[in-house]
């Protein structure tokens, strides 16, 4: 087994249950944080959320949550600090729960005005079963099944993030050699893959520029900034800026660069902020 490289972290897996799968007009229903302290002290956080509307039956029939289940619970503002103190900081491991847990938790926050907590790093078994190669196919229950792992009360949020949990420690084991790395490490490869070092006579490769954000998606080559990634890789950004404009927005959301630090580098490099 590769060196643990989750050693001296909190670690907390987290999923949520919702009542729909849109991450900006859906709301969480149930949420889920199950893990340890760094010291190893256990964590088991689990709550009911009352999402103030009604709960369509085909979401209640997936993880079992009903308006009744909901009725005189607090909504989401009522355990928002409580999530911040556990999320701020922490790894957070999960499955597909960078595009969809993380996502619908943002907005949650953005409801309320709250800024997101930001954890530490982001283990998404989901993104790290695609870059190792494992058979499709890649749900959690499939994925627990083949590896030998026990999922009951399937779509409860404490199952199924106690599940990615151990989902991710398999992996370690099974697939070791790409699990030594460092925690940034980890998550950059398993976001990007190994960054091809194109280099080449004419000069550095996207693999030798410095970082902007922390997952690489954004680089820095001198005084130009250079996307790492996606159909205009490699290219400077204020050049992308003039003939497509549209994947600059996007790219300056939520869902292009989670890093708020970076995006505020991008406005000013791009002169959005003038």
């Amino acid at each position: 087994m590769a060196p643990n490289v989750l050693d001296g972290e909190r670690v907390l897996s987290f999923d949520l249950e919702t009542t729909g799968i849109s991450t900006s007009s859906d709301r969480v229903v149930q949420i889920a944080l199950v893990g340890a302290e760094a010291d190893g002290t256990p964590v088991h956080y689990e709550q009911i959320v009352n999402p103030r509307r009604p709960i369509p039956y085909g979401a209640s029939n997936v993880h079992g949550i009903f308006d009744a289940d909901v009725r005189g619970k607090g909504d989401f503002s009522t355990i928002a600090e409580e999530v911040t103190q556990l999320i701020e900081g922490s790894v957070i491991v999960g499955h597909n729960v960078r595009r969809f847990d993380l996502e619908m938790l943002e907005n949650e926050f953005l409801r309320l005005g709250k800024r997101m907590p930001r954890p530490k790093a982001v283990m998404d078994t989901y993104e790290l079963v695609r870059r190792l190669n494992v058979p499709r196919p890649h749900k959690l229950g499939a994925l627990c099944s083949r590896h030998g792992i026990a999922l009951e009360n399937a779509h409860t949020a404490a199952a199924d993030a106690a599940a990615s949990l151990l989902l991710f420690w398999r992996l370690s084991v099974d697939h070791a050699p790409a699990f030594r790395r460092s925690l940034e490490e980890l998550e950059r490869w398993a976001v990007h893959g190994n960054v091809a070092t194109d280099a080449s006579d004419l000069g550095r490769g996207l693999g030798d520029l410095e970082l902007v954000d922390k997952l690489g998606k954004i680089r820095k080559d001198g005084e130009q900034i250079i996307l790492a990634f996606g159909r205009h890789k490699g290219r400077d950004l204020k050049e992308i800026h003039f003939e497509d404009p549209r994947y600059i927005h996007w790219l300056l959301s939520a869902k292009g660069i989670e890093d708020d630090a970076a995006r505020e580098i991008i406005r000013t490099y791009i002169g959005l902020d003038e």
